[in-house]
Formats: structure tokens, sequence, C-alpha cells
């Protein structure tokens, strides 16, 4: 599967927060003007669809190359690495 479709299916399953925006304009003279702009942030939540299509699509470990499996180790520390650093700025801003 390639990496750019993973990453989607991947955001999709988990959930994700999306910006929303509603313009509204005017015309003055002619010419269009913004009058107003909303953004508004949107949780989109996890897809049990996606998640379930995502899990399937993973090659079993037992399949993959040394090269695929040490890509996937490095995959798998720099996520739990990341929620790691996640989990700490949300301690820090509740202390």
């Amino acid at each position: 599967m390639d990496e750019g479709i993973r990453r989607a299916l991947y955001r999709r399953a988990v959930g994700f927060e999306a910006d929303e925006v509603t313009e509204e304009y005017s015309f003055n003279e002619g010419e269009e003007v913004l009058l107003k702009r909303r953004v508004v942030k949107k949780q989109v939540p996890p897809d049990v669809a996606a998640a379930k299509l995502y899990v399937e699509a993973q090659k079993p470990f037992t399949e993959l190359t040394d090269e695929e499996l040490e890509r996937e180790k490095d995959r798998l520390l720099h996520l739990l690495k990341s929620v790691e650093e996640d989990n700490g700025e949300k301690g820090e801003r509740r202390g």
C-alpha cells in the first residue's frame, strides 16, 4: 500500500481535528469583498470501517523483509516518541 494512502487511512481510522472555514462575500462596485470569515475546529471521530481496512491491509510481520521490519520498527518508535511528547505537553499544561 502506498505510504500516503496508508497515512490517510490511519488518520481516518483514529480520528482527527480539522478546520471548517465559512466565508461570506458581498459585491461592492463590482468587486467581490469578504465580509466574514469564520474558522471552527471540528473533531472527526474514528471510523471503524477505516480501522478494519487499515488492519487488514497490513502485511503480517512474518512476511516482511529485514528492511521492511527495520522501517516498521523505526516508524513505531517515532510514533511512540511523539505520543510520549504529546502526553508530556498535556501534563505540563494541567500542572
